[in-house]
């Protein structure tokens, strides 16, 4: 039976450096896959089905929903988007690991439904740093940076709920440390059914 793949679910502020962290992981670890989700949206120009994201209709959502079948969802301007628990689950039972780039609510969500998922919160060392680096990106108004900067205050407390905090002052040292805490993660006992049984009957 092989060894059951990690969940990885990272969280931060817009601007944290989540995207590039997560995608130096599926570089450096060639198991790792993205999670894909559902929503109710439109596709737009050059986004694939089953690619990008699995579309489907508000009513098909929500008859999901009643059956629970998302790891985490929420509703954002009239439309849903969620984790389908199929797609991940089905992932990690081949021994692969999956990345989730979700929201504080949305981790919790998972975290209560899966509690062996691995969450890791990526910050910036200050806010001024944080606003900084929004201002730079030139994609966001002056309203709306501010808007992110106070959520960004908010959500801090939350840090507890983590299992790894990950500072990204500087970006190589952000992706090692991450590198890191997954091949730590992958080397616990727990998760090492495999490993155990070929350990034992080598002995």
């Amino acid at each position: 039976m092989a060894d059951t793949g990690l969940l990885i679910v990272f969280s931060g502020p817009s601007g944290a450096g989540k995207g590039t962290i997560c995608e130096a992981l599926r570089k450096n670890f060639p198991n790792v896959n993205y999670s894909i989700s559902m929503t109710t949206r439109q596709p737009r120009v050059g986004e694939k089905d089953g690619v990008d994201y699995y579309f489907t209709s508000a009513s098909e959502f929500e008859t999901l929903l009643k059956k629970q079948a998302f790891l985490e969802y929420a509703k954002v301007y009239d439309h849903y988007y969620g984790t389908p628990k199929e797609h991940v689950y089905g992932l990690l039972a081949q021994g692969k690991h999956v990345l989730l780039e979700i929201d504080i609510q949305g981790a919790m969500q998972v975290r209560a439904q899966y509690p062996n998922c691995v969450c890791i919160y990526i910050v910036p060392p200050s806010l001024d740093i944080l606003a900084k680096r929004l201002r730079e990106r030139h994609t966001d108004t002056e309203e709306v940076i501010c808007k992110r900067l106070h959520k960004t205050k908010e959500e801090l407390q939350w840090i507890s709920k983590y299992d790894y905090l990950i500072i990204n002052n500087d970006l190589s040292q952000a992706i090692k440390e991450a590198i890191a805490i997954v091949q730590a993660e992958q080397c616990k006992v727990i998760r090492l059914q495999e490993k155990r049984e070929k350990i034992l009957n080598a002995y």
